[in-house]
């Protein structure tokens, strides 16, 4: 099939929730980031299963770098330190947000930058692959 870079834009970002939001179970939102081997094999197992949707509109080898850099980010909690770091709190505790931040919307916050992280590397991944 072939599709327009936008139709393609399009569906990265409907696979991008499919993954993140419809496929990924509890279990693997709740221990992904867990310094465990546990924790790693529940990152592995939803980066996975977030990735394969995406053999649909790119290659394989765009569909590894979807893989590696969710892995990446949702592994090594790096919107937790970016938040830190851009809140100069130093930790990652609540998220990287102050403690006084109330909770309902540290966790909005955090699921759309999240978002925004994850859906800005996929982007740049098809408009790599598309234009290249």
């Amino acid at each position: 099939m072939n599709m327009a870079l936008s139709e393609i834009y399009i569906s990265a970002f409907l696979l991008h929730l499919l993954g993140d939001y419809i496929i990924q179970n509890d279990w693997m939102a709740t221990n992904k980031k867990k310094a465990t081997w546990e924790g790693f094999f529940a990152c592995l197992i939803h980066c996975v299963t977030y990735s394969i949707p995406f053999l649909f509109i790119l290659d394989w080898t765009a569909v590894l770098l979807v893989f590696a850099t969710h892995f990446i980010i949702d592994r090594w909690h790096l919107v937790d330190w970016f938040i830190a770091f851009k809140n100069g709190s130093g930790t990652i505790a609540n998220f990287g947000f102050p403690k006084e931040r109330p909770l309902f919307l540290t966790l909005w916050l955090y699921i759309i930058i999240d978002n925004i992280f994850h859906i800005f590397c996929n982007t740049f991944i098809v408009w790599y692959f598309q234009t290249h």
